[in-house]
């Protein structure tokens, strides 16, 4: 090959790349467009961008086997029932609340969808782009699949079908429970056509099952394969519309801006508009049990190991010992905003002047009423709701018609993350956020740093971290690009660069809160996607995941008390 070949002879990672901002410039064009069909024309360059990239969680999506891990990942981030849908509407908030749909929300994923009859399913958007993209892509795997089933089923250009489907049929629409025999015969049946063995979809079944729905996978087996049949057969093609009430918010934090106001007027109505706050996005435990649980629990219960005692609180089982260490964090100085907005943010509000510390792990040796800190826990933000979600906050109370600033001390920022070296479980402290496919770097001083965690008993990376526009397109050749390269990037998450940019603007740009507000950034791997087995598809953290949260919970704390 001439040096003129090899200079043009585009490398695995730069197609992946392309076939990235492909995906994102078409979802965006179709966004504006109103509605397209993904598997008609309009929806060929996202199919043909996914099939390229083969994401990490979608596994082998581009095979002719059928993906059950990546199916059961999708799954538990679309309302149930969408498999049955031959139209999908992505609407804005619109009053459906309000309506005798019942709202259904799924399991892994924080949003309301609404079934409207037979053949519609309602997806409300209230986390903007980032949420669009998360949804459309997942969709785009769902019907890829689906066509995958129907190439194994139909016989002939009449939709005439193979034995295993009229058998899978027949399972599902039988309307009397099924035995043990007849659950494996139809196990069987589609085990065939989804090109897999009995063992693995024996191992995969209990996964999908729900309460009222124990036969879900073939449920979704047989329905995402009669809805391919009538797409291929009879040229019903399945839909995905965007309200024009969507197209005309979105971008416009609408409710970004009735959530930050909300937890203002709560913070003025409680008198802490004007004490020092310190900003912490996290999960709804960490911060509440770190302080409260020590206080709350019984003597048996006291002689456990800190670290046994979270993992014991992390068990939603154990609902009696939540509760007790809520009512205790509720009875002294913590206040929670259940989120009402539509952003599906929770709010949590400690003032330290009514929290006895002799009771907890920590010393806060202020006396200062008006200088004790206050703080303020917010859930997790979705992409690029960080920046819309924190840019509202940042700006100044509007006080009968004079802006009052918040006067905020520290911006702490723990959230999960993959990452590239290391494994599950691994603490990773970036010095500087990329975002992926723009220019844009936020470098920053991270008030935490590697040496702060070493003698904590888990593994600590420091460098770069990559905020990338969704997790579910990224694949090994551009994560690997990544780490090999100057920089120095340990791992991604979805976030980082839209808190950084917020920060920044109210910090640097607006003049609204001071300009050495201390930063703090820190996540735990939640997966490692260039290990075969360690991605997202693979699974939860589950206990593994209590340690490094807590780890880094205590060390932002430590640092707002003894600042």
């Amino acid at each position: 090959m001439s040096t003129t070949d090899k200079r043009h002879k585009r490398t695995r990672a730069q197609e992946s790349s392309s076939a990235i901002e492909r995906m994102y410039i078409t979802m965006r064009h179709l966004f504006n467009r109103g509605f397209y069909k993904p598997m008609g024309v309009s929806g060929e360059t996202l199919r043909e961008a996914l099939l390229l990239l083969r994401p990490e969680i979608y596994g082998s999506i581009a095979e002719e086997k059928a993906e059950l891990e990546g199916l059961l990942y999708v799954i538990d981030r679309l309302p149930q029932g969408i498999e049955e849908c031959t139209f999908i509407n992505l609407t804005s908030d619109e009053g459906y609340a309000n309506s005798h749909f019942k709202p259904i929300i799924p399991p892994k994923r924080r949003r309301n969808c609404y079934r409207i009859d037979d053949e519609q399913m309602n997806i409300e958007i209230t986390r903007g782009r980032s949420e669009i993209y998360d949804i459309l892509t997942h969709l785009t795997f769902l019907f890829v699949e689906s066509h995958k089933i129907s190439k194994r089923i139909i016989i002939n250009e009449e939709g005439a079908t193979v034995r295993d489907w009229q058998k899978l049929e027949s399972a599902v629409l039988s309307s009397k429970k099924l035995t043990q025999k007849e659950r494996e015969i139809a196990i069987t049946h589609t085990a065939n056509i989804l090109g897999r063995t009995f063992n693995e979809l024996t191992e995969a079944y209990p996964k999908f099952a729900t309460e009222k729905q124990p036969e879900r996978l073939l449920h979704i087996v047989y329905w995402l394969g009669k809805l391919a049949i009538e797409e291929v057969v009879n040229g019903n093609k399945r839909t995905i519309t965007f309200s024009p009430v969507l197209r005309e918010r979105l971008g416009h934090h609408i409710h970004g801006e009735i959530w930050a106001d909300n937890i203002k007027s709560i913070l003025r109505k409680n008198g802490l508009v004007e004490r020092p706050i310190h900003i912490i996005s996290a999960n709804m435990h960490s911060v509440m049990n770190s302080i409260f649980a020590k206080g709350s629990i019984k003597s048996a219960e006291a002689k456990k190991d800190i670290f046994e005692i979270f993992e014991t609180l992390s068990d939603s089982k154990n609902t009696t010992l939540r509760n007790k260490v809520e009512k205790s964090a509720l009875q002294n100085g913590m206040i929670y905003i259940k989120d009402a907005s539509g952003t599906n943010i929770d709010v949590q509000i400690f003032d330290t002047d009514k929290i006895d510390f002799s009771k907890t792990d920590f010393e806060y040796l202020e006396s200062n009423k008006e200088e004790k800190a206050v703080l303020f826990v917010m859930d997790y933000a979705f992409g690029e709701q960080a920046y819309e979600t924190l840019d509202e906050f940042l700006k100044p109370l509007k006080v009968n018609g004079t802006k009052v600033p918040l006067d905020v001390k520290s911006i702490s920022i723990m959230g999960k993350a993959g990452i590239l070296e290391g494994g599950k479980g691994d603490v990773m402290i970036p010095s500087a956020h990329i975002f992926e496919g723009t220019a844009d770097n936020y470098p920053f001083k991270n008030e935490l740093s590697k040496n702060d965690l070493l003698d904590c008993g888990v593994d600590v990376y420091e460098g770069t971290m990559v905020t990338v526009l969704g997790t579910s397109l990224q694949n090994k050749e551009i994560l690997k690009f990544f780490k090999k390269s100057t920089w120095n990037v340990i791992g991604l998450e979805m976030e980082g660069a839209h808190y950084q940019k917020a920060i920044q603007a109210a910090s640097k740009v607006r003049g609204s809160i001071n300009e050495d507000v201390k930063v703090r950034y820190a996540y735990y791997a939640s997966d490692n996607p260039l290990e075969t087995g360690s991605t997202l598809a693979s699974g939860g953290l589950g206990a593994s995941g209590v340690k490094p949260t807590y780890v880094i919970t205590k060390k932002i704390l430590d640092q707002i008390f003894n600042a």
